[in-house]
């Protein structure tokens, strides 16, 4: 059986749980070595045990250049090149319009858009003819959600990332795609303010409204992923890929 992304080098931002560490085992599975980040050491550690093999671990915020620079710099002294880009790392928190503080505001779009940006732009010398950068999106950007407007419109901007950046570097060669989620629980959704019983309560819920019926699962967006940075995906450029069950359709 041929690997799809054999040989490759691989990042994946925010690779400690969830989306990111699905993915990142999916990279290794297919045979890249991955570089995962993460905020805390601990965690950090955790997740290079569980992927255990072919990754090394870089602790790191995306929010702030110093560190991206840091990351950059072991890639390319470690490995030389950079031949995939999946960039994660994000979050946000509930808060309706009324509430919405500077601090709320700073924080959701310091990582979601000022962050990944640098962290493509600073991946950009890294990266040969033919490598493949896929964007952490979301069906937030279309559908309105009570108290998520923030993160919703980062969510807007990384898709039309996608758009420009595939023109950008149309003549280095590097396609860039958007990979949108839909309610796929993770770790990440205990960050949302909410209590345990709000948080099943929202996911029963939101199940109702997917054509499938149910939500999905992280290895189900590394999957798509996967898809998107190899050279299954060659012709494809500039897009968005909703992994949603079909609820961004209705």
């Amino acid at each position: 059986m041929t690997l799809k992304l054999n040989d490759k080098i691989a990042l994946v931002t925010g690779g400690t749980s969830g989306i990111g560490l699905a993915t990142a085992q999916r990279f290794v599975a297919e045979g890249a070595h991955v570089f995962i980040t993460g905020r805390r050491q601990a965690e950090l550690d955790a997740a290079v045990k569980t992927i255990g093999r072919n990754v090394t671990g870089v602790l790191g915020d995306v929010s702030k250049l110093a560190d991206l620079d840091k990351l950059y710099a072991t890639i390319k002294e470690q490995k030389g090149r950079l031949d995939v880009l999946f960039a994660n790392a994000g979050g946000g928190s509930l808060l309706p319009l009324g509430q919405i503080t500077e601090e709320h505001f700073d924080k959701t779009f310091g990582t979601n858009v000022r962050g990944l940006l640098f962290t493509v732009q600073k991946a950009l010398p890294l990266m040969p003819k033919g490598a493949s950068i896929v964007l952490n999106a979301s069906i937030t950007s279309i559908k309105g959600n009570p108290a998520f407007s923030v993160y919703s419109a980062t969510k807007a901007a990384v898709r039309s990332f996608a758009r420009g950046w595939s023109v950008d570097l149309k003549d280095a060669g590097i396609r860039v795609n958007a990979v949108s989620p839909g309610v796929v629980p993770t770790p990440a959704y205990e960050l949302l303010g909410l209590t345990p019983e709000q948080v099943k309560g929202f996911i029963e819920g939101q199940a109702q409204n997917i054509p499938l019926g149910r939500v999905g699962t992280p290895d189900e967006i590394a999957k798509a992923v996967v898809f998107l940075a190899s050279d299954d995906s060659s012709f494809v450029n500039g897009t968005e890929l909703f992994v949603d069950g079909g609820m961004a359709q209705i």
